[in-house]
């Protein structure tokens, strides 16, 4: 991966940044850590059988990984801006390896619970810390395409895995699956040690102001303290309308064993993992498009008001996904399942699924890159708590979607959530308004172009 670096903001640490390409593949491959919990979706029913409990109670374990993600971010984000980027990767994957481990040799549905809050908290910093490195390392015109290819990267994870998961389950074992992915955190931990750089801004980490400190320091930081950012008003409400749109990917891929593999007659779990793969691939593909469009506007709109930076421009590139692909993929989605059997039927889901992936990362994208814009300092922060927060939000929705669709149908689910997703669009349109006095009526420390 090519990354085009500005020397003069790294003074003595640029030396050690411009191992760009080594860097960034440790960088993608802890990404893919945080998108492994999908690997569980299609292997609920096989889980679910050999733990003696329900489909309903095993796929809590989805709600508890999303909720463990939504601590883990905060916490991680939080020590990153203390201890750096690089010490806070290597403190996670410990986590991570630990419990795979015990998710492996879970023998009830408490003990796999509690194990997978532990999986999931120890790979929650991936997205954060990854969007902290993107906004050290690239300039504001560049941001877009950047985000864009880190979401893809990590993306293709959220693709695979669901197969990956499908096919272990169904040819090799749930459990070996797991002891193989603490196996694969042990050695990104050895690439990460080896090959990552710290890419915080030298004299910017808070135990590089220590005046006294031990050879081992454990400081105390507030894992909350991000969520404080979000007092901001155009802040919460892009992390709103980012849930918004979010929720519709998760509404319908969590139960696509109960969707599609029910309507279709796929029992096989290899073949229910695969359909996850139009969906990642639209968000593999989508990403760094997005990401582009973004830059592009960003530049456009600089252009026409005589170099001014309005920093909502960017959130301009979301209409193409929020108002279009994302209702609609959904929508159409629910009523194919409900009415159209078949080859035919299952195909034309699959293409909503490949136009909701690309949809929803014409969404994401753009606002994870306006907040680091905004909040250029603080951007490991900013990002955990719309992770955070956005975590809660997902956590219930998934807890939810199985019993709305077990009482009112796919359909009528579907529905509820494209209309969602409009009124996330609808937040956008006000925050692209009214940015300007939204910054102003709560200044967290927004970011100039100056300091950008």
């Amino acid at each position: 991966m090519a990354i085009k670096l500005r020397t003069k903001r790294f003074m003595a640490g640029s030396r050690e940044v411009r191992r760009g390409g080594s860097c960034s593949l440790s960088l993608v491959r802890v990404c893919y850590q945080s998108s492994l919990q999908r690997h569980s979706y299609p292997s609920i029913p096989h889980v679910a059988k050999e733990l003696h409990s329900t489909h309903a109670a095993v796929s809590l374990t989805v709600s508890l990984s999303t909720f463990a993600s939504a601590i883990g971010a905060l916490v991680w984000a939080a020590y990153s801006s203390f201890y750096g980027r690089r010490t806070t990767f290597l403190c996670g994957i410990p986590f991570l390896c630990v419990g795979s481990c015990g998710v492996a040799t879970s023998t009830s549905l408490r003990s796999l619970l509690f194990w997978a809050f532990v999986q999931a908290f120890g790979c929650s910093g991936g997205s954060s810390l990854g969007a902290g490195v993107i906004g050290d390392i690239y300039k504001l015109e560049e941001r877009g395409i950047g985000i864009g290819i880190f979401l893809g990267a990590m993306i293709f994870g959220f693709a695979v895995a669901p197969f990956v998961g499908g096919a272990a389950a169904q040819y090799w074992s749930w459990r070996n699956l797991h002891y193989s992915l603490a196996a694969w955190g042990l050695l990104e931990m050895l690439l990460i040690y080896l090959s990552f750089p710290e890419t915080s801004h030298p004299g910017t980490l808070g135990i590089n102001k220590l005046t006294r400190r031990r050879w081992f320091h454990i400081t105390w930081v507030n894992p909350l303290s991000s969520l404080w950012l979000l007092r901001s008003p155009n802040l919460f409400a892009v992390m709103l309308a980012s849930s918004l749109a979010l929720i519709s990917n998760y509404v319908l891929l969590v139960p696509l064993a109960y969707t599609i593999g029910v309507r279709y007659g796929i029992a096989n779990e290899a073949i229910i993992g695969a359909c996850f793969l139009p969906s990642g691939l639209g968000n593999f593909i989508g990403a760094p498009l997005a990401g582009r469009l973004s830059d592009v506007v960003i530049r456009k709109r600089q252009k026409e008001r005589n170099g001014v930076w309005f920093p909502e421009d960017r959130l301009r590139a979301t209409w193409i996904g929020g108002l279009f692909m994302v209702p609609l993929s959904i929508g159409v989605s629910g009523l194919l399942t409900t009415y159209v059997g078949g080859a035919i039927g299952l195909l034309l889901n699959l293409l909503c699924f490949y136009i909701n992936g690309m949809g929803v990362v014409f969404v994401l994208n753009p606002i994870g890159s306006y907040n680091v814009d905004v909040v250029h300092s603080q951007s490991a922060e900013i990002t955990a708590a719309n992770v955070g927060v956005r975590s809660l939000i997902l956590s219930v929705a998934t807890a939810l979607v199985i019993p709305s669709i077990e009482h009112i149908g796919v359909a009528w689910t579907n529905i509820i959530v494209a209309v969602l997703a409009v009124l996330g669009q609808g937040i956008i349109f006000l925050t692209i308004r009214y940015g300007e006095r939204m910054r102003a009526s709560v200044d967290v420390g927004f970011s100039t172009i100056e300091n950008n």
